[in-house]
């Protein structure tokens, strides 16, 4: 089978600020055939995460940003479609990182074989991939709960923050969630039995807050900041623990001179013993086999339960991820781009 053509969405400009839709381009190219020991990917499936905002930006990261018309990049489940290499046959179902494109050639590197009849392919890109593995070694290497103690986690209906939660219940710890509005935390409390959850649209959020940990609160998994962290950092316990996962409430921000609280912020480091420890999931890689066959037990078993929030159509990648920015999804969001 020759495919002729590739649809891709390219970087256009680099935001200032809000992302909007002029950011983006899609684009009709050629797609060249795969020589000797190269794939040709059929891409099914695009995760989109609120790292991509970084890469939109050409500052220093720990990732080389997407170049001004480059394809934006993004995890993929794809299907192999025409094989010139021995370790792949055509119809294999991979996880690859190709981006936000209907087809892509691959030398192998990177490619990581999944089963559909294991689990749903979809979950590679979710609960069973980057952000349950995110999820998994961020709380567990980072926060080390312990039973008795309490977890809070914000964006607690997204793909990371509600496997935190849960696996935080599995550990023995009392869990509370942080999500907004009214449908999302039903969700997080009665699905995911998280023990309780605040809405941070509330006006006496806060407040809401404190009454949900009256005892404190021992680890944080940091996913949003802004002013939630804000009404989290007073009631943080002697030496609690706070894995930073992602700041998304940030992302759009301009940097301006503003008030200096980094003076009070690392004085109450010193005073309550805390740990702050920012992380990218990819440096506790020796922990994916015991997160594979782990997570894999838990969600058999129910003790672990995910949503996904599927869009179709590649052409409607931008504004889905424009509404990931301000919290439209409901689950973990993912482009359904070939069945």
């Amino acid at each position: 089978m020759s495919i002729q053509s590739n649809t891709r969405i390219v970087l256009a400009a680099r935001p200032q600020g809000r992302p909007k839709p002029d950011h983006f381009r899609i684009e009709t190219v050629d797609l060249d055939q795969p020589g000797e020991g190269e794939l040709l990917l059929q891409i099914l499936y695009l995760s989109l995460d609120p790292y991509m905002r970084g890469r939109m930006n050409a500052t220093k990261s720990y990732a080389k940003p997407v170049d001004v018309d480059g394809v934006m990049e993004g995890g993929t489940v794809a299907r192999v479609m025409i094989s010139r290499h021995p370790e792949f046959a055509e119809g294999d179902i991979v996880l690859s990182h190709s981006g936000w494109q209907s087809f892509a050639l691959s030398d192998g590197a990177g490619l990581r074989k999944l089963d559909p009849a294991a689990a749903p392919i979809t979950t590679a890109l979710g609960v069973l991939g980057m952000p349950g593995f995110t999820a998994y070694a961020g709380l567990l290497t980072i926060g080390q709960p312990k039973p008795g103690e309490t977890v809070v986690v914000a964006a607690a209906s997204g793909a990371v923050g509600s496997a935190v939660g849960q696996i935080a219940r599995i550990k023995g710890a009392r869990a509370v969630g942080i999500a907004g509005g009214a449908d999302k935390c039903a969700f997080v409390r009665d699905e995911l039995g998280f023990d309780a959850v605040v809405d941070h649209r509330a006006d006496d959020f806060a407040e809401q807050l404190k009454a949900a940990c009256p005892g404190g609160i021992d680890i944080y998994f940091e996913n949003v900041g802004g002013p939630v962290w804000d009404a989290v950092f007073p009631l943080l316990n002697e030496f609690a623990r706070v894995p930073v996962c992602g700041l998304i409430a940030q992302y759009n921000v301009i940097a301006d001179a503003g008030t200096d609280r980094l003076p009070t912020l690392m004085q109450q480091v010193l005073h309550r013993s805390l740990t702050i420890r920012g992380f990218i999931q990819r440096e506790f890689v020796d922990q994916r086999p015991a997160f594979y066959r782990e997570m894999a037990e838990w969600i058999a078993s129910g003790r672990v339960r995910y949503r996904e929030d599927i869009v179709d159509g590649i052409e409607n990648a931008p504004q889905a991820f424009l509404g990931l920015l301000e919290g439209r999804n409901f689950g973990k969001l993912i482009v359904r781009i070939a069945e």
